[in-house]
């Protein structure tokens, strides 16, 4: 099993060293979904929640999220981010938003976090403009589906 990076030989927490290594090109895509009612999926498709265009605020909170991850989650590095995007995909057949975070970077660390936050707070930003219609709601499958870049290369999940 690999030796977990964010705790010294003591298993005190601490920042992982990263001065050392190359800059480089980084890209990370993370996905998730908010199920919801039939109906609810369709107030969101035709614009018609009473909180207005949800996909529109979900998507400026998830490229929110990215830039405050380092500030969100513990022992994550800063990186200097180049781009970033939030994507939507309404699923009739699951009754689904499917998120979709791609974030890319050069720099010493990878971005995979930020592309796992940007989903996590735009599925959160969704369920608090839908709760009004609809309180079954659920955040489901935050992953990451792929990454570049660094010395541990590609990831790419497969598919189920």
């Amino acid at each position: 099993m690999p030796e977990l990076t964010h705790v010294d030989s003591e298993g005190r927490a601490r920042v992982v060293e990263v001065a050392e290594k190359p800059e480089t090109f980084r890209e990370a895509v993370a996905r998730g979904a908010l199920r919801v009612r039939p109906e609810t999926l369709e107030l969101i498709a035709a614009g018609q929640l009473p909180k207005g265009d949800v996909l529109a605020v979900a998507r400026v909170a998830g490229i929110m999220a990215v830039k405050e991850t380092p500030r969100l989650v513990p022992l994550c590095h800063p990186v200097r981010v180049a781009g970033a995007t939030v994507d939507f995909h309404l699923n009739k057949e699951r009754s689904q938003v499917e998120i979709t975070a791609r974030v890319k970077a050069v720099d010493r660390t990878g971005v995979e976090m930020e592309a796992m936050t940007a989903v996590a707070v735009a599925a959160l930003a969704l369920y608090d403009m839908v709760k009004a219609v609809d309180r079954e709601a659920v955040i489901e499958g935050i992953c990451l589906a792929y990454k570049s870049g660094g010395g541990s290369g590609v990831f790419q999940r497969s598919e189920k």
